[in-house]
């Protein structure tokens, strides 16, 4: 086992172990179970009051059955033996039914488990609603104070993992996760945004988070409009978080290069030389995993180092393509995708926030981004909105709000002219997993569209 906490309720893993039983007795020659148990909580709030607290817990049983070179996969909510009985021979039918992967390069061999106890905080696998409710009761009294109001959730959240297959892979994690969000709403049309991710629940800083939200909306109510175009921007490190998200969608994937979608070349420059992006599943700055969805060990993996792009994530299979090791970023089966970065972390620069705002002749200030969405893979060209707090910046001071804009933006003409890097950084969630940003200024964004109102 790694990370900490226990369950002394269920043996997850001897569970594991008893279907993994069932699949060879329904002649697999292979077979592969994933476990996902999690309790998860949220409180949510709006009209600056709390109006809801809802638990649930839930366990999945995903098992991968092969038969030579057919894979089935079959899931399923029950743990009783007649449940896990059942869902054997619903895989074995499904594997028998499929036609042959021709490059099966078979699942994965046990490796050394890396501990990754920072994981895991009690805090917040014994968060109860009292907790969170303060938590709410913070934003709101920040929204109060300023005369906006608040909405918002607070979710705390312990899963176990367990990943077993038929060569002798037997891992298993628990980990915590905790978010904030929150959105505040000025009489004036304001809007401002803040939000946090953690581990650890009680480091999220909750009034904090209220202020930030809270300024926003006071600050952006009668935004001007500003023509389309190309402008220089300061990019918090809600919008920065988007292109990382996107970066590793669409190119720090091995099955995008062995596509030919990525634009990935190792070796070519991507960035600037104040860009370094990683993923780490064991840097405690973000939210840990020890090991992927197939019970590999997660590496960390150089995506851009000063600029210059370096490797990319693999999975099982798509490293026996190229006759490689699995880099630990395989995701549940059955899985279209291909591995993903669930932990991708940017190095800091030197910069403060008002340093890069500061930096800035005539540009734009981006609180967030919403809506993105790729046009261009390859070139990872994405258009989008800005969202909660846009504002002109003239000689280097803010000058007021504006209206939100679409861009068209390549993510790669981004990171490639970044200017300056901001020296503090942030846990935030992305789509799929967590990451840690700093805010950027870039030399030029390219807004193609405004609204009126």
């Amino acid at each position: 086992m790694v990370g900490g906490g226990t369950d002394a309720a269920t043996d997850w893993l001897a569970l594991a172990e008893t279907l993994l039983g069932h699949a060879a007795r329904e002649g697999a020659t292979e077979a592969e179970v994933l476990l996902m148990s999690e309790a998860s909580a949220l409180t949510r709030f709006a009209n600056s009051e709390i109006h809801q607290n809802v638990a649930e817990t839930n366990v999945s049983l995903n098992l991968r059955f092969v038969v030579g070179r057919r894979i089935g996969v079959a899931s399923s909510g029950r743990t009783d033996d007649e449940g896990l009985r059942r869902l054997a021979a619903t895989a074995a039918a499904i594997a028998r039914n499929v036609e042959e992967l021709e490059d099966w390069a078979g699942l994965p061999e046990p490796r050394p488990m890396q501990d990754v106890p920072f994981g895991h905080a009690s805090a917040t696998a014994e968060a109860t609603p009292e907790f969170r409710a303060d938590a709410a009761r913070a934003v709101i009294a920040a929204a109060d104070e300023a005369g906006v109001v608040a909405y918002g959730s607070i979710s705390t959240g312990a899963e176990t993992i367990v990943v077993a297959n038929s060569k002798g892979v037997g891992a298993r994690q628990e980990r915590t996760t905790s978010q904030l969000i929150t959105v505040h709403m000025a009489p004036d049309g304001g809007s401002g945004y803040a939000e946090a991710a953690a581990t650890d629940a009680t480091t999220i800083d909750a009034a904090a988070l209220g202020r930030e939200a809270a300024a926003k909306a006071r600050s952006t109510g009668k935004a001007v409009s500003v023509p389309p175009g190309d402008y220089p921007v300061v990019l918090e490190e809600y919008a920065v978080v988007d292109i990382l998200d996107m970066l590793g969608y669409l190119g720090f994937s091995a099955l995008a290069v062995q596509e030919g979608r990525s634009f990935y070349e190792a070796g070519k420059r991507l960035g600037s030389e104040l860009v370094t992006i990683w993923d780490d599943g064991a840097d405690p700055a973000g939210l840990p995993m020890a090991f992927d969805y197939e019970g590999v060990p997660k590496q960390r993996v150089e995506f851009i180092e000063r600029g210059i792009c370096r490797d990319v994530v693999y999975d099982a299979q798509t490293a026996a393509r190229d006759g490689r090791s699995s880099t630990g970023h395989g995701l549940p089966a059955p899985n279209p995708y291909g591995p993903f970065p669930l932990n991708m972390i940017m190095a800091p620069g030197a910069a403060s926030r008002d340093e890069l705002i500061g930096g800035l002749e005539r540009g734009l200030l981006v609180t967030r981004f919403h809506y993105t969405n790729p046009v261009h893979p390859k070139l990872a060209i994405i258009t989008g909105m800005t969202r909660d707090g846009t504002f002109l910046v003239e000689g280097g001071r803010i000058v007021g709000p504006v209206r939100n804009l679409r861009y068209t933006q390549s993510y790669l003409d981004a990171i490639a002219a970044v200017a300056a890097v901001g020296r503090e950084r942030r846990t935030l969630k992305g789509f799929l997993g967590g990451a840690v940003v700093p805010a950027l200024r870039i030399d030029a964004w390219t807004f193609t569209g405004a609204t009126e109102h």
